[in-house]
């Protein structure tokens, strides 16, 4: 058996913890270094970017951190693989170059480009009817440009806009000589780098149990053995902060992800097919993932300018909390005139303790965020506005900010595309131009999900999928893989009213405007009861902000979790969302707070698993 290929992750997001990079290149033997900067809301601030300085629109950060670690990565032989190039994988290229150039470090440096659809927005009718033309359109290109560049000797691969998981397929597809249709092997590369992508997620970061892994080193990040078949173990270097488990993969695998049909630009990978199993301490083995053709459409990343923003906090003390919120919104509403924001959305937070023995405890915030097309309105007459109620508001009237001018947001919006419309090109070290050909498809395919996934490439809207949701449209539909009968329990006798979070874990996140929470149970028994028990009905009335919103639901029965996607909860995008939490990422620790009366025999301890399904159970003697 070939020696697996030791895939590392660096970054999570642009902005992620910067010695990150050198950490994971001193910490241990690595093959492949990869960092993921781009996400939808990345793409928006890099077009601004890009519009003050035509030569800049990739992640500058990254070029800092090759300045204090390429050297090294060459010196271990570790190959470097990133989408920092952003808008601009080209530009980035050049400033590397120089940069070794400088340093008197010999690698060779290729780019991967293509996915800028920007100069062809009106051929391809990506313009908008409300917003105009997109301030970026990028497609989500795959693993093979990246592929090309390595067997054509590269030491350092900069992309544009491909799909998160590309990072790890690639250079897999590259190391192995994996075909285009060897499908489930791609699939477990990609579930791979499905769990590589947002860096410390997948070693206890963001973990809804996280007292059992908390202690004070920053959380190493992690890294992933990948096999000639596509099967996989994460782990992480020796000695770092945090922990590898099943249930902290298994929260990885569920973030912002929508069908079990994970529809990307090279496989349709199944993510109810994948198994995790405990290999050793922070080891967790991935096997049985499936993958299918990729559909005929590639996804496209779009970003316009859709106006202005503001918002201000009001700080609420002591009694009467919802009469002194009730005064200052009619006193605000009043000064706004015949005239106010477009958009105007208030948000209460927290309420006032009994008996408060601090300021603290006695005190709630009323929040107004506002957007409108015209920056004068949601600027200063907007927050200028709010204080001067100061002297005529309610009793203990103050903020948490002074006035401010306000920002311009965007606006995020899928669109597709076939795939033969978008150019793929490695740009090879030495120069030479090599297209991609685009992906064959087949009519046998697992059609994608309606919205799909941010980081998958390729999700038609209006589409169905094999595995049919329970939703707001059908609630009692069958769905296929289900493990519990109607009316079987994985608990008997005595319930006890508790937080759904004593049995249950979340995550949850942002997929554009739509958002995803993903629940999984601790142990077998604790299965069985929650997956009759959290229908979308039951989710509805857990998070009443949901009913008025379509959701899908998906079982993922072989990682014990259920799967809600709540389509429009987050309006038209992260940067557009009024939101108090305009990504999503806290609405499973709100559900996980909710009371359910959960059966007295399903809170004991993890280890009580049993049964088939017993080896997804974390190790309870693995806490950190």
């Amino acid at each position: 058996m070939s020696r697996p290929l030791r895939i590392g992750n660096a970054s999570g997001f642009y902005g992620d913890r910067f010695s990150a990079v050198r950490e994971m290149l001193e910490g241990g033997p690595l093959d492949v270094l990869t960092g993921d900067y781009l996400a939808e809301l990345t793409m928006l601030i890099l077009g601004r970017s890009r519009m003050k300085d035509p030569g800049g629109g990739y992640a500058s950060t990254f070029l800092r951190q090759m300045e204090e670690s390429l050297g090294l990565a060459a010196e271990r032989g570790v190959k470097i693989v990133t989408n920092a190039g952003g808008l601009n994988p080209r530009g980035l290229a050049e400033r590397l170059r120089e940069l070794a150039g400088r340093l008197g470090v010999d690698v060779r440096i290729a780019h991967v480009e293509g996915d800028d659809l920007l100069p062809r927005a009106g051929e391809l009718g990506l313009a908008d009817a409300r917003y105009g033309d997109p301030l970026t359109a990028n497609a989500y290109l795959g693993a093979w440009g990246i592929a090309e560049c390595l067997r054509a000797g590269a030491d350092v691969v900069v992309t544009g806009r491909v799909t998160d998981a590309s990072l790890v397929v690639g250079p897999a597809a590259a190391h192995f000589g994996w075909a285009r249709d060897d499908w489930d092997a791609l699939a477990g590369a990609t579930v791979a780098g499905h769990v590589l992508e947002c860096g410390a997620q997948a070693t206890g970061g963001n973990y809804a149990f996280f007292e059992e892994i908390y202690n004070v080193k920053p959380l190493g990040f992690p890294l992933a053995e990948v096999h000639a078949d596509g099967s996989s173990v994460i782990t992480k270097h020796p000695g770092t902060g945090g922990a590898v488990t099943v249930e902290t993969v298994t929260a990885q695998l569920l973030y912002e992800i929508g069908a079990p049909a994970y529809a990307g630009p090279d496989v349709t990978a199944r993510f109810d097919t994948v198994r995790l199993a405990e290999d050793g301490p922070d080891r967790v083995r991935i096997t049985g993932a499936e993958g299918a053709p990729p559909p005929a459409t590639t996804k496209v990343c779009l970003n316009h300018l859709g106006g202005h923003r503001n918002e201000m906090t009001f700080v609420l003390t002591g009694l009467g909390i919802e009469a002194k919120a009730a005064f200052a919104r009619a006193q605000l509403e009043a000064a706004f005139g015949d005239a106010p924001p477009a958009r105007v959305e208030w948000t209460l937070i927290g309420g006032a303790a009994p008996d408060p023995a601090t300021q603290g405890e006695a005190t709630s915030l009323l929040r107004c965020a506002v957007l409108d097309p015209d920056p004068e309105k949601v600027g200063r007459r907007f927050s200028g506005a709010v204080v001067e109620l100061a002297l005529a508001g309610y009793p203990g009237f103050t903020m948490t900010s002074p006035p401010g001018k306000g920002s311009p947001y965007g606006v995020y919006k899928p669109a597709f595309v076939p795939n033969g419309e978008v150019e793929h090109v490695a740009v090879l070290p030495d120069g030479r131009r090599v297209a991609i050909p685009a992906a064959e498809t087949h009519g046998s395919q697992p059609p994608p999900a309606q919205g799909g996934d941010p980081t998958s490439s390729v999700q038609p809207p209006g589409r169905g999928t094999e595995v049919e949701p329970r939703s707001v449209d059908n609630p009692a539909s069958p769905l296929a893989g289900e493990t519990a009968e109607p009316g079987e329990s994985g608990g008997t006798g005595k319930t006890v009213r508790v937080p759904l979070g004593r049995v249950a874990g979340a995550r949850s996140g942002d997929k554009g405007g739509d958002a995803n929470i993903g629940v999984w149970a601790r142990t077998d028994a604790q299965w069985r009861w929650l997956e009759p028990f959290l229908t979308v009905e039951r989710l509805h009335e857990l998070m009443p902000e949901t009913r008025d919103h379509r959701v899908r639901r998906y079982v993922l029965p072989n990682l014990r979790a259920v799967n809600f996607v709540v389509e429009g909860l987050l309006q038209e995008g992260v940067s557009a969302s009024t939101r108090f939490d305009p990504q999503g990422k806290a609405l499973g620790e709100w559900l996980r707070s909710r009371l359910a009366d959960v059966p007295e025999s399903l809170l004991g301890p993890p280890s009580q698993a049993e049964g088939p399904a017993a080896e997804n159970t974390p190790n309870p003697e693995g806490v950190r």
